[in-house]
């Protein structure tokens, strides 16, 4: 990246930041699930973001636009929201060639793809694609009965296969630019996967890496795997970071989650040694944690950091 090429990125960068946090001082009332029309934000030359203006169930959409193809990263939730983002990738797109990707498996990350078409590549991990057979039906039905719209969104929600399949990492061509790809579960899901846009220095971190936020371990998340995401996505040296939902922010985000997840790790650790009990610890911890970052989302996940650093102590 040249020296121009980074300042531009990194007062792009500042001006999305800028953007989404003034979002989050608008906070209200949650309204629907639906992905903003006409809200596109190019965060560096090749990247552009839908930002989720905070509203549960709707992911920050990302859109990456080479000469020959065109990325969509999290397409929505349901067939509606995916004909929102298929019109905005079709103002924006140079290429022909259309590709789609998720961070994870849940439906607003992934069932928006039903808007697009056939010939749309849709490139997964094996491992996502082993969770949504499982379980992808299961949270589509249970998404669908948290609200009327949700049902509406979801009624002919199904399984898109994957066009392309990797193990652990791939690599995006998309004329111009290089979109990289990896598997960094178990986490917030078995499957989750960073996007980073090399030429741009952007990175989606999914439900990996967040801003003013706690991280939203599943049950079967690894602390070790966590950490690991951690420093994978460090050594990109991303200049600006787009989680899944919520504020984008800096590179800086990823040292921030890092602290908290590490002193979580330590202080369950500690209380192990003290003789607690797993459940006991988790009290502890979580009462803590949020008394120092009172008002952050996602505390529950506080329970399952503690329990996978707790099992991997064994």
């Amino acid at each position: 990246m040249s020296a121009t090429h980074l300042r531009t990125s990194l007062a792009v960068a500042a001006a999305i930041v800028a953007a989404s946090a003034l979002l989050a001082a608008q906070r209200g009332p949650a309204p629907d699930p639906l992905v903003r029309e006409n809200a596109v934000v190019q965060a560096a030359p090749h990247t552009y973001v839908i930002l989720d203006d905070f509203v549960p169930l709707v992911p920050n959409v990302g859109i990456v636009v080479g000469e020959t193809g065109t990325l969509v990263i999290d397409p929505g939730l349901g067939r509606r929201n995916g004909e929102t983002v298929l019109a905005e990738v079709k103002q924006l797109a140079r290429g022909d060639r259309l590709f789609i990707v998720s961070t994870h498996f849940h439906p607003e990350h992934t069932t928006g793809y039903l808007a697009f078409p056939d010939d749309a590549i849709y490139i997964n991990s094996t491992t996502q694609e082993s969770e949504w057979a499982e379980n992808g039906m299961g949270m589509v039905q249970a998404f669908s009965k948290r609200s009327p719209l949700t049902m509406e969104l979801l009624a002919d929600a199904t399984r898109r296969v994957a066009d392309v399949t990797f193990e652990r990492d791939y690599t995006l061509d998309l004329g111009g630019v290089t979109v990289r790809m990896l598997l960094v579960g178990p986490t917030h899901t078995r499957g989750d996967t960073g996007f980073f846009v090399e030429e741009d220095g952007v990175l989606f971190s999914g439900d990996v890496v967040m801003s003013d936020s706690f991280v939203a371990a599943g049950g079967e998340a690894s602390m070790k795997a966590w950490l690991a995401a951690f420093d994978a996505f460090e050594a990109w040296q991303p200049e600006t970071v787009v989680p899944a939902h919520g504020a984008v922010g800096t590179g800086e985000l990823i040292a921030a989650n890092r602290a908290f997840m590490t002193e979580i790790r330590d202080r369950a650790l500690e209380l192990r040694k003290q003789g607690m009990s797993v459940d006991e610890a988790i009290k502890v911890v979580s009462s803590e944690q949020t008394a120092k970052h009172p008002g952050w989302p996602r505390a529950n996940g506080i329970g399952n950091s503690v329990r996978a650093a707790w099992n991997e102590a064994e």
